[in-house]
């Protein structure tokens, strides 16, 4: 199956892309449906602050508002969900996002801690077409990956990869 053709994000997807937090909600609510209440829990955040970050997401696309459910005092809360689409744009080298990537991907390895992480550091030497080959080898195979059906007692399993030159 070829990788999904990406689009560049628009400003405002980028924009909203550029918040570790709302990298980190996306990331969250990829595979499960989360109240505004059940992120701030999980992120360690106040829930008003939560909530700027959840609408911003719906409003650029990011999350969508799932059924209203009960909640346990017979609340009514609305969970949201990942629609999948920062996996389908390039930002393009947007430097608030790349540093966003960067920042939720280190509060998730200081959340998690290293006993689950498995790292690995290698330089190689490529050619400049050699390099964008590379990348999109690496792309497909994580597109391969992402689109595989959803299986009972799958684990999630969260990636960082990057690529850049080494001195």
């Amino acid at each position: 199956m070829p990788p999904e053709k990406r689009r560049t994000a628009t400003e405002a997807e980028a924009a909203a892309l550029a918040s570790g937090i709302r990298l980190r909600i996306i990331r969250l609510t990829f595979s499960e449906a989360l109240t505004n209440k059940e992120l701030a829990e999980r992120l360690g955040r106040d829930p008003a602050t939560t909530l700027h970050h959840v609408r911003k997401l719906v409003e650029t696309g990011f999350l969508a508002a799932q059924p209203p459910r009960r909640g346990a005092r017979g609340a009514k809360e609305i969970p949201y969900l990942s629609t999948g689409l920062s996996w389908t744009l390039d930002s393009c080298g947007d430097k608030d996002v790349e540093q966003a990537v960067l920042e939720a991907y280190l509060a998730e390895i200081a959340e998690t801690g290293f006993e689950g992480v498995h790292q690995t550091r290698l330089v190689v030497q490529v050619a400049p077409e050699e390099r964008a080959e590379l990348e999109t080898r690496l792309n497909a195979l994580l597109e391969e990956f992402r689109t595989r059906p959803r299986r009972p007692g799958a684990e999630r399993t969260a990636l960082y990869l990057a690529t850049y030159p080494s001195s």
